[in-house]
């Protein structure tokens, strides 16, 4: 009987614990790795916006769909469904974006398409008072380029400015101090590029693919920026010339240390791909992952938990709102807390048992 009253008295509490976790689990997420998923549309249909994820949620932010675009709209991956949030003030494409202290900063970009012209414009949205403010923009305008931040800096490398004609890239490797509100410059990339692909691994930038439309050339270069040594140098290219596509970079946490390329065009004819180029940064080696199943370029790739969500672009002469949810090589699934409830009761169980046996050969 006593050891009945003891299981019992555990099974008691375990209820109660798993009343209390249950209000709190995460949905099984049944998911396989190297695979994508078909998710709701993005509302807007456009390219050349920027992506960033703040608290979970994806903030798909300006673009373009024949005009010049300022809207803001909201993705929540849990529940699979978007909310529109306050615009931008200054409508434009091609700018830098990234998140710094839970604040998206919008930064550059093209703001007229005929004629063309680019702005300097920094303005940064924070969602938890979905408002705008205005910050010290570019010393001088460009388009074309990336946003990353490492250890409190934000970096702007290369695209290019104006005169459009004939697109002259910038080498310049500016860089922006939040806490001052001030810019400097660092060492210069080693083949200005612009619409290349970008991302930040141990407090690297990598720069991947891009194009010089002046000497019509569209690379393949993988050029790596550290950081802590003001020092460039080139790593392994990527296996196909590549512009217009876009990155993200899983962090180790729930799948392996890897940035994605995803998307772009290889020539001047803007013949959209769906290619799914991944780098292993440590190993400096390329592979191939599963392909997406919507070719486009000028499309935004955000990061949630360590999967990747491709959204938007565009294709031929059709702009795209489609969403895509991408499972990456290695990916260890979440798992609900109540899981723990079952293995925690079975592990009570044990003991009491081991107790009540250890117990009786003692006696």
């Amino acid at each position: 009987m006593p050891i009945v009253k003891e299981v019992g008295a555990v099974l008691i509490v375990l209820l109660v614990l798993s009343f209390v976790l249950s209000t709190f689990s995460l949905p099984l997420v049944s998911a396989t790795e190297d695979s994508w998923t078909t998710m709701e549309p993005m509302p807007t249909a456009r390219n050349g916006f920027g992506v960033a994820v703040v608290d979970g949620k994806i903030y798909a932010i300006g673009g373009s769909n024949g005009s010049l675009l300022g809207i803001n709209e909201m993705y929540d991956p849990v529940t699979d469904t978007w909310t529109t949030k306050t615009p931008m003030p200054t409508p434009r494409i091609g700018f830098g974006i990234l998140v710094y202290q839970n604040k998206i900063y919008v930064i550059g970009g093209q703001i007229g398409l005929f004629p063309q012209a680019v702005t300097g414009a920094n303005e940064v949205y924070d969602p938890s008072t979905d408002t705008w403010e205005s910050k010290t923009g570019i010393p001088e305008a460009r388009d074309g380029f990336r946003a990353n931040v490492v250890n409190d800096k934000i970096y702007l490398i290369s695209g290019f400015g104006t005169p459009f004609i004939p697109y002259p890239n910038s080498g310049e490797n500016l860089v922006y101090d939040p806490a001052n509100d001030s810019w400097s410059t660092k060492a210069s990339i080693l083949t200005p590029v612009h619409w290349y692909a970008s991302e930040v691994v141990d407090n690297k930038i990598c720069i991947i693919g891009g194009r010089d439309f002046s000497l019509n050339i569209i690379y393949n270069l993988t050029q790596i920026y550290d950081t802590e040594t003001d020092t460039w140098s080139y790593g392994t290219s990527i296996p196909t010339n590549i512009s217009l596509g876009a990155a993200g970079a899983t962090t180790g946490a729930m799948a392996p240390t890897r940035i994605y390329v995803i998307g772009g065009f290889t020539s001047f004819d803007y013949d959209a791909i769906s290619l799914n180029y991944v780098y292993d940064p440590e190993g400096d080696v390329w592979s191939m992952g599963t392909s997406m199943s919507t070719p486009r370029y000028s499309l935004g790739v955000a990061v949630v938990n360590d999967t990747l969500y491709a959204i938007g672009g565009k294709s031929g002469d059709n702009y795209l709102a489609v969403n895509e949810k991408y499972t990456p090589l290695g990916y260890i699934p979440e798992f609900p807390s109540w899981i723990i409830l079952p293995l925690f009761l079975v592990a009570t169980l044990a003991v009491i048992v081991c107790k009540k046996k250890t117990r009786s050969l003692s006696a």
